[in-house]
Formats: C-alpha cells, sequence, structure tokens
C-alpha cells in the first residue's frame, strides 16, 4: 500500500480508536494524518507525471522533497477561487477550472489550516466528528483526484505545485 493511502487509513483509525472519549492527541494526528495523505497523494502523482519513463524511484523520491507546502497552499488558495494563477493560465486554455479540481483545491487548503490547528494550537480543542470530517474531505479529494487525474488540467495543477513561483510572467 502507498504511503497516502496508508496515512488515508490511518486517520480514519485514529479519529475512532478509543470508543467514548478519545484522546485529543488521537484527533490532532488523525487530522494531521488526513492533511498528509493528500499532500502525499498529490506530490506522488506530480512526480510520476515529471518523470514518467520507466523506473525513476530513486529520481521522483529527489524531486518529490522540492514540494513546498507553502507553494502548494498558495496555487490552491488561487484555484479554490475557480482561477488559476496569472502565471499558470495559459495552461488552463482559458477552460474554467473543473468543479472537481477546485474542490481538491479547497479540501488542501482546508485541511492544511486544520492541519496547523492540530499540531500547533494547544488551546484549540478537536471533537471525533471534526477529525472524521476531515478525513472525509481528504477521501473526496482521493475520489475526484481519480476521476480527473488524466486531464489536462490535472497535468497543469500537478506541475504548478512544484513550479508555479518559478513561472516568468
Amino acid at each position: 500500500m502507498s504511503l497516502h493511502a496508508d496515512l488515508l487509513k490511518q486517520a480514519h483509525l485514529l479519529a475512532t480508536k478509543e470508543p467514548r472519549r478519545p484522546a485529543q492527541a488521537s484527533l490532532r494526528r488523525s487530522v494531521s494524518a488526513s492533511y498528509y495523505a493528500v499532500f502525499h497523494r498529490l506530490v506522488d502523482e506530480a512526480t510520476r507525471m515529471l518523470i514518467s519513463r520507466g523506473s525513476r524511484l530513486a529520481l521522483r523520491q529527489c524531486v518529490s522533497r522540492a514540494f513546498r507546502h507553502s507553494d502548494m497552499r498558495d496555487l490552491c488558495k488561487s484555484l479554490a477561487g475557480s482561477n488559476p494563477p496569472s502565471k499558470l493560465a495559459p495552461a488552463f486554455q482559458g477552460l474554467p477550472v473543473d468543479r472537481r479540481l477546485v474542490a481538491i483545491a479547497r479540501t488542501f487548503r482546508d485541511l492544511q489550516e486544520a492541519r496547523h490547528q492540530a499540531d500547533y494550537n494547544t488551546y484549540r480543542l478537536f471533537q471525533r466528528r471534526e477529525a472524521l470530517h476531515y478525513h472525509e474531505l481528504a477521501v473526496r479529494a482521493f475520489e475526484d483526484w481519480q476521476a480527473i487525474r488524466r486531464t489536462p488540467q490535472a497535468d497543469a495543477f500537478l506541475a504548478g505545485l512544484l513550479i508555479v513561483k518559478h513561472i516568468q510572467a
């Protein structure tokens, strides 16, 4: 099983492991695992798309270390508003952003914010239903991704996750 699939499964297990009073540590790690499941799925897809010849696992692993959470967040914030950033707009060929890609971008943005709260805001208390909600968002993002993953917009998105900050205007 892949890391992203393992993380998605772990997020659900952590959210449901204590039947009565879930520990904050379990709920927080569940939220974090939901975010990282989506993060690693997108990085995996991007490196597979960018490095597609033969078995280049070592190279893909090196390239995967170049993805920055903040750059990915910024691109997702733009797409969450249904607009590609101006530097990446030509790759969308003037077409509206697919609603499933918008949903994935919103999910990434929302999960990243939730992960920051879970990992750094010790005063914030999480409820089981919230952790399960974030898990469900990640599940839907996986499903939406599966539906659009071979489209030109998906390719533009994946490349943009890594290079949008470096495109010359």
